[in-house]
């Protein structure tokens, strides 16, 4: 059987420097990827596209892995921009945002990763509190703190006891966003996974970054429900996301 082919979202750069280049840059770090292939998946990084090719694109693969990055724009789910929000990733937005709606619509198995799951969360109506302090310890390096998983969810049923998670991230789910449950939380209790639950299709979104960790549990999951899903027919792309307002 052929390794099941998992997309990835891509961070979008102004400028990165390599060697002798300085130049715009699609790019996503070797974690995700090798992740992805340490689970038994087959990798594909998928740059910002036109949002209405996003369902042609799902077609194409078994599963959908959402990124981190910057913080999604406030005006995607209605909210005053607080300063200490960082510039609005506007391709980013629209691309990611329309392959959510994509996903959640052919029943394509997605994994939101810190920003992915705030996406995930803004797609289905809910809105993000814009600045929490405690899970950023300092610019560019990752702290760990603990994970409660809630009792009953697909996300204890894959990690059940308390466990260390390489986190760092400045923003978190306030409001869920329709049918989604909370399934772990951090001890200060922010919400620290959210998900669908049966029977819909495998959807899960973590706040932290296990392409930082060992732990291929997740991953592996997410892996195991590509690996059984039969592709749809490409079908007429999602409408755009609207705000959803306070």
């Amino acid at each position: 059987m052929p390794r099941p082919l998992i997309g990835i979202t891509t961070y979008v750069e102004p400028s990165t420097r390599y060697r002798v280049w300085d130049v715009p840059t699609a790019l996503v770090p070797t974690g995700y990827y090798e992740l992805v292939q340490a689970s038994g998946g087959t990798a594909v990084l998928l740059p910002p596209d036109e949002p209405e090719a996003a369902a042609e694109v799902l077609s194409r693969l078994d599963g959908l892995v959402v990124a981190g990055g910057p913080d999604v724009d406030p005006v995607r789910y209605g909210a005053p921009r607080d300063p200490r929000t960082g510039p609005a990733a506007t391709l980013r937005d629209a691309w990611e945002l329309s392959l959510i709606s994509a996903a959640l619509a052919s029943g394509t198995p997605l994994l939101g990763i810190c920003r992915g799951m705030q996406a995930l969360n803004v797609v289905l109506g809910g809105t993000l509190i814009q600045h929490i302090d405690g899970h950023v310890t300092s610019p560019g390096v990752f702290s760990w703190h603990p994970v409660r998983p809630v009792p009953g969810t697909l996300y204890a049923a894959l990690v059940p006891e308390e466990s260390e998670v390489p986190t760092y991230h400045h923003q978190a789910v306030d409001r869920l966003g329709r049918g989604l449950i909370a399934s772990s939380h951090a001890t200060d209790g922010t919400v620290e996974s959210i998900e669908l639950p049966a029977p819909a299709p495998w959807t899960l979104g973590v706040q932290w970054h296990p392409e930082m960790d060992k732990d291929t549990r997740i991953m592996s999951a997410l892996i195991t429900a590509a690996s059984t899903r039969t592709r749809p027919a490409p079908s007429s792309p999602p409408g755009p996301v609207q705000p959803s307002g306070l």
